[in-house]
């Protein structure tokens, strides 16, 4: 295998990452390749592996986009550097809060976006995800 012409940050194996279910891949949560940074899905779960706002998806968007803007800084870029944005909900009702919470956090910055209603994320406990592509500024 060659070297890779990316960096990988915050890389880990999903044995430990989710550990009631039978998984062994090598991930991680943020790859710059270049100028470009791309952000793996961010959930209602710090970095800790704890979920905030069991049941609140306006509470989990919140703590989703706190992931989103430590993994763009760690990558050296920034929210306002977001090019794209795409996030997922498991109920359509779901809408309104987290586009309002993801909002507040990407004012001024005018992201292309796409939104998905699916019928469940990795954990049942998920009520949405959010995954980002930004640049860093030359």
């Amino acid at each position: 295998m060659s070297q890779p012409t990316h960096t990988r940050i915050r890389m880990f194996n999903t044995k430990e990452t989710y550990p009631n279910q039978s998984l062994d891949n090598d991930l991680c949560q943020v790859v710059r390749a270049g100028n470009t940074v791309y952000v793996r899905g961010q959930i209602g779960t710090d970095f800790e592996g704890n979920l905030v706002g069991l049941g609140d998806p306006r509470a989990q968007a919140e703590q989703a986009m706190k992931n989103v803007k430590q993994l763009l800084e760690e990558a050296g870029s920034d929210l306002s550097h977001i090019v794209k944005t795409t996030t997922y909900l498991i109920d359509p009702r779901y809408r309104e809060p987290v586009y309002q919470e993801v909002g507040k956090w990407l004012k001024g910055v005018f992201p292309i976006s796409t939104g998905l209603v699916v019928s469940g994320l990795g954990q049942p406990e998920w009520l949405m995800e959010i995954d980002v592509i930004a640049v860093i500024p030359e």
